[in-house]
């Protein structure tokens, strides 16, 4: 293995443990996973919204937020209805221990890495996209379901 493969490998890794803590570190002090907060600040910025415009926003499956919607439910973080005109739509509200938990809840990774990555220059940016989708390229990733929500996962996940 030359030095550089394996620089390129510890990079890689030093980014995989620093997932790995941060949702440790997110399930010890709140119970929660990155996405389940990342739903509750969806949450925040209007008072009801619907399980589908929450799978766009996340870009994760309907199925995966109905599982993580359950979880919250079972919390008491949030509470859904179905809509009245349309049986198939159902709505999420945060319900107070959501709000709660939100506040006590670190900062989302991702959101610290939004806020250098935009401090970066215009071509940096490029760069650096360009690199990282040539990493999953190379790993034969690109058809791996994956939202903008940096998050560690058990294995049969």
């Amino acid at each position: 293995m030359s030095e550089r493969s394996h620089d390129a490998l510890i990079a890689l890794r030093q980014i995989q443990r620093k997932v790995e803590q941060y949702a440790r570190t997110l399930a010890r002090t709140e119970g929660l996973t990155p996405s389940q907060l990342k739903v509750l600040q969806l949450l925040t910025e209007y008072p009801e919204i619907s399980v589908g415009w929450i799978s766009e926003q996340t870009r994760l499956k309907s199925a995966t937020i109905t599982t993580l919607i359950d979880k919250l439910v079972e919390r008491g973080m949030v509470s859904r209805r179905r809509c009245d005109t349309d049986r198939r739509r159902v709505w999420i509200r945060m319900e107070p221990s959501g709000r709660t938990a939100l506040e006590k809840a670190p900062d989302l990774l991702q959101a610290i890495f939004e806020q250098r990555f935009e401090q970066l220059p215009d071509y940096q940016q490029a760069m650096l996209v360009s690199s990282l989708e040539l990493v999953v390229n190379m790993l034969e990733a690109g058809n791996i379901d994956a939202a903008p929500v940096l998050e560690f996962g058990a294995l049969d996940e």
